[in-house]
């Protein structure tokens, strides 16, 4: 049954407390798992969906076995509380940055390559300027990353991505070449460029299904007409680094993933140089219609300075 209060008494009823309590449901599925993040009682949890159900004459939620599903409303509402949230940090943010940019948090979400080495190098050369920043960095695949940031817990998202996504603003955009990478002592190593017939007689190792360089891999085999038999597949990419340094084979990376070690001197890289193998970006991603924090903000064009940087420098072995 609806409410009949104007939209002005209902909007103006509608309290924090309840709002934050309905965003951890909302992310945690479960009404238990709610209320231990949020260091209170279920019954706490319970009380305040139940008065904005009430208060709002609609179901917010659909109790299911296996946990909490919000409905239509739920979802509309949800999303108020996320743009509540974050401009609220926006607002203490900016108040802070009046003083310098002397305090606040940046959250990034980022798929696992950027997280090896780039990022913590990026963060800790940012952080030399602004020793009072802090971070969260939180590793998933390109596709969750995006979906952090829809759902509010990033303000940045670094991935490779395949396609447009809804309601996402890309900051920075850039190619990105898929390497074939080798002990140095390897036959391969000889080559500045490789094709995938020249990697076939080797063994390879490969990164699991879900991960960008493998899609493009596969569809670039398939194109060829070419069956590869892995003697591993991971989807850690450190194992696949000590896997082809214990001289078990090659194994493929993005150039970010792959160019420290290269730079270092531990591996060779060479580029595959197939037409299937593109179509592949490094976004720096943020939500759309979202003004950023002051924090995140300055180390979001920090980041797209290093990442141009790199573009400038192609991946060379020595």
């Amino acid at each position: 049954m609806q409410s009949n209060r104007p939209t002005s008494v209902l909007s103006a009823q509608l309290q924090d407390t309840a709002l934050r309590y309905l965003l951890e449901v909302v992310r945690s599925g479960s009404v238990s798992d709610a209320a231990q993040r949020l260091n209170v009682t279920p019954s706490a949890v319970s009380r305040q969906i139940g008065a904005l159900e009430a208060l709002l004459g609609v179901s917010l939620f659909e109790r299911r076995p296996r946990g909490m599903v919000p409905s239509p409303e739920g979802e509309v509402l949800a999303a108020h509380a996320r743009r509540v949230a974050m401009e609220a940090e926006r607002v203490v943010s900016d108040i802070q940055a009046l003083q310098g940019l002397h305090r606040g948090m940046v959250r990034i979400c980022s798929s696992s390559g950027f997280a090896i080495e780039f990022l913590p190098r990026v963060i800790a050369q940012f952080r030399r300027s602004h020793p009072g920043m802090q971070f969260q960095l939180r590793v998933c695949g390109p596709q969750a990353a995006t979906q952090a940031l829809l759902r509010g817990d990033a303000d940045i998202a670094l991935t490779y991505s395949r396609s447009v996504e809804r309601d996402i603003s890309v900051a920075y955009r850039s190619p990105s070449s898929i390497y074939a990478f080798m002990r140095k002592d390897h036959p391969l190593s000889a080559h500045q460029h490789l094709s995938l017939q020249q990697l076939q007689p080797h063994a390879i190792a490969l990164p699991d299904p879900e991960n960008t360089v493998r899609q493009l891999f596969d569809i670039a085999c398939s194109q060829k007409g070419l069956i590869f038999e892995p003697v591993l597949v991971c989807n850690q990419f450190d194992a696949l680094v000590h896997f082809v340094l214990h001289g078990g084979g090659v194994s493929i990376a993005g150039d970010i993933t792959v160019r420290d070690r290269v730079l270092r001197g531990e591996l060779h890289a060479a580029p595959i140089r197939e037409r299937g193998m593109v179509g592949r970006n490094v976004e720096v991603q943020t939500l759309a219609d979202r003004t950023l924090p002051e924090g995140p903000r300055a180390f979001t064009q920090f980041l797209i300075e290093q990442l141009e940087q790199q573009a400038k420098e192609p991946l060379r072995s020595d």
